[in-house]
């Protein structure tokens, strides 16, 4: 049985820091093969992705991957728990990858078990902490690390733990390997250098954080030291061709339109929406003329700026509660975006191994005959994702990507 080597990206875009961790990742474990899952044309802090799915495959092809899979949009858009659970559930279904490899800040993966654990179970005294905490007016994210530091009573071991964006992600990984009884083998790989929001270049490293504010400003030469030289290609062909979207507020008026559209009730059946918050937003779309604005009035201590985001992506692609309930009880499919000639006979190795699993080669196929509702109303949503994100292209706005784009073989 070969070794398989399983890595989570948005990859947005593929820099030295991702070239770097797979690197590293592929030493530690000795894999004979790298499976990557990455976010699509949407991201999961609330944005749009640079490029699109099919180019950031490219990236990740050329720079190490032997395979790589499309994280469905209700995943890649949802909290870094339903994110983090979706992708360990497509890993657990390949049935042939023996470790994942994850990014993280802590300096040992031990301090991120340790965290799991109470995450996991629940204890009631740290239950109690948390509520206190959310009794106070804060966020989740802040309510949930006060009361970790204090439940686990270590501050020196545990200060900022939660405030890793790698961190937090890391966690509800090893969170969801728990919950899924999976048997994969987690590692990971310290972040060197530059952390995800640092907006400064060290060396030849920078964050896509900073790579997409560098784009603003046209640093080309800069970006060009921290990319390697395929991935650095790719981009400038995909901004050549007015194939890119900077972030989400190139569709503010879309959204604002759907919002002023939509009932306090619709608002209220949006993802993360709650303790009256669909009134608050309704009100803001109707007096506002930007995104910018919208969020200012809406977000708070409770609700920080990436929950408003991912909603207001919730009701630009139109998902509700429900559907997002449904991805989480399900199995997602498993949606081809690439592969190299390993990656092909990696891929008749998963289907010899397991010849029922949901493979997605062709849309058209797969939408024509799957008997699954949830999982065609699923796979409808990424391609109405991909409808939507090419309207903030410059040029070439067209529709129906996830039927006539070929699979990328390297």
């Amino acid at each position: 049985m070969s070794r398989v080597l399983g890595i989570v990206g948005e990859y947005n875009p593929f820099h030295n820091g991702h070239l770097y961790h797979m690197g590293e990742s592929v030493k530690e474990t000795g894999a004979e093969y790298v499976v990557c899952i990455i976010s699509g044309n949407f991201v999961q802090r609330g944005n749009t992705s640079l490029i699109n799915k099919w180019a950031k495959a490219k990236m990740a092809l050329v720079n190490g991957a032997d395979l790589v899979i499309e994280l469905p949009t209700v995943y890649s858009i949802s909290s870094a728990e339903n994110f983090a659970e979706g992708a360990i559930k497509l890993f657990n279904s390949l049935k042939v990858v023996d470790t994942i490899s994850f990014g993280m800040e802590a300096s040992d993966i031990a301090t991120l078990n340790n965290i799991t654990t109470v995450l996991y179970t629940e204890p009631k005294e740290y239950v109690t902490m948390l509520n206190h905490e959310l009794q106070k007016g804060n966020s989740f994210p802040k309510a949930r690390e006060n009361a970790l530091m204090m439940y686990l009573n270590d501050i020196k071991r545990y200060a900022n733990i939660m405030s890793g964006s790698n961190n937090i992600l890391a966690i509800e990984y090893l969170k969801a390997l728990r919950k899924t009884k999976s048997n994969i083998t987690p590692i990971g790989i310290k972040r060197e250098k530059v952390l995800y929001k640092d907006e400064y270049v060290v060396d030849e490293f920078a964050s896509a954080t900073a790579i997409r504010k560098m784009l603003l400003t046209r640093q080309f030469d800069d970006i060009r030291k921290v990319m390697p030289r395929s991935s650095y290609m790719i981009l400038g062909e995909e901004l050549k061709n007015g194939h890119y979207v900077i972030d989400i507020t190139r569709f503010q008026k879309e959204i604002l339109y759907v919002l002023r559209k939509m009932s306090v009730s619709e608002i209220r059946d949006l993802p993360d929406v709650s303790e009256g918050l669909e009134v608050t937003i309704k009100n803001a779309a109707d007096s506002c003329n930007t995104l910018e604005e919208l969020i200012n009035i809406v977000k708070s201590k409770r609700f920080t700026q990436t929950r408003i985001q991912r909603i207001l992506l919730y009701a630009l692609l139109g998902i509700n509660k429900k559907q997002m309930e449904t991805a989480r009880k399900i199995d997602p499919y498993v949606r081809i975006l690439g592969f190299n000639a390993k990656g092909k006979n990696l891929i008749s190795e998963i289907m010899n191994i397991n010849p029922k699993l949901n493979m997605v080669t062709s849309v058209k196929k797969y939408i024509d005959t799957v008997s699954n509702k949830s999982l065609k109303e699923m796979l409808e949503t990424d391609i109405r994702a991909t409808d939507i994100y090419t309207l903030g292209y410059e040029k070439d706005s067209w529709a129906n990507l996830d039927y006539t784009n070929k699979i990328i073989i390297i």
